[in-house]
């Protein structure tokens, strides 16, 4: 009953909280979370850490017009060639979640950038405002 319950709320926060987003743009966007919740689902080959961030991601693709296509290849080049280094840190509770939600957010900034430079448009504006999403993804990823 509780993994099923949990299993529900979190499909719940997959569908509407992009919603939410696009209504209120302060919050955060959790692409640092739900990258390594992918991560983790690749890994441990559970298909419920699979499904849900990827449901996530896709809608943010949606309701927000943030490509999916670029999150998903910050994903997997952390996954590829970052993450089997962070494996040496098992003993470090917090240290494999922090380094993976970071290097997810910092590699899909840079690609986003990239995007941006190569295609002529403004994607994101740099400015203090991208450190508010940044921190809290890192904390919700210590609570994790």
């Amino acid at each position: 009953m509780h993994k099923t319950l949990l299993w529900l709320l979190a499909l719940v926060f997959a569908v509407f909280y992009p919603m939410m987003i696009s209504i209120y743009v302060f919050l955060p966007l959790f692409i640092g979370v739900a990258g390594y919740i992918l991560i983790l689902g690749i890994e441990q080959k559970r298909v419920s850490f699979i499904v849900i961030p990827l449901l996530y991601l896709i809608n943010m693709d949606v309701n927000l017009s943030l490509p999916f296509f670029i999150i998903s290849i910050a994903i997997m080049i952390v996954y590829l060639f970052f993450y089997p280094y962070f494996s040496q840190l098992r003993r470090c509770r917090f240290c494999v979640p922090l380094l993976t939600v970071f290097m997810v957010d910092i590699v899909y900034l840079g690609l986003l950038l990239g995007y941006d430079f190569v295609f002529n448009t403004e994607s994101i504006v740099l400015d203090d405002i991208l450190l508010y999403p940044l921190v809290v993804d890192l904390l919700v990823a210590v609570i994790l």
